[in-house]
């Protein structure tokens, strides 16, 4: 462990120095471009890394949730209880969290776009078919066919 310590400081160090030697040496100026591709390749293995990570957990608490599921069921069949799978299924559902909703595609979107917009043509329809009702109803109750 000390081993690995000095190896990290001293590394550090030495290679500080040999950037700054380096740069006023040799002064070749094309390291600006190494150094955005190195940048980029660290951080593509580090989004690579972190989602990896994310896995590897996902992965370790689906195990623990089948693991207390069997340890439930063991329950369940040792005092002959039933599984109330319909409570379960409602309690997520009674409160969503407003945070964690899912995003709606743009698809979604311009559906539900297209029926407010049918939405209000269809209002405007009824109302002015009622008017014209009315109108017919006033105009037939004041002409008199003979």
């Amino acid at each position: 462990m000390a081993a690995f310590i000095a190896k990290q400081m001293v590394g550090n160090q030495l290679s500080a120095v040999k950037d700054a030697a380096g740069g006023a040496v040799g002064g070749d100026g094309g390291d600006d471009g190494d150094d955005k591709e190195k940048a980029e390749e660290e951080e593509r293995e580090r989004q690579e890394a972190i989602r990896e990570a994310e896995e590897r957990r996902k992965e370790k608490h689906r195990k623990m949730e089948e693991e207390r599921e069997k340890m439930r069921q063991d329950i369940r069949d040792k005092y002959n209880i039933k599984k109330k799978e319909e409570i379960v299924e409602a309690a997520p559902q009674e409160e969503p969290n407003p945070l964690m909703r899912k995003k709606k595609t743009p698809e979604e979107l311009a559906a539900e776009a297209e029926q407010e917009e049918l939405d209000d043509f269809t209002k405007l329809k009824n109302q002015i078919e009622t008017q014209v009702n009315e109108l017919k109803t006033q105009i037939e109750g004041k002409c008199v066919m003979q």
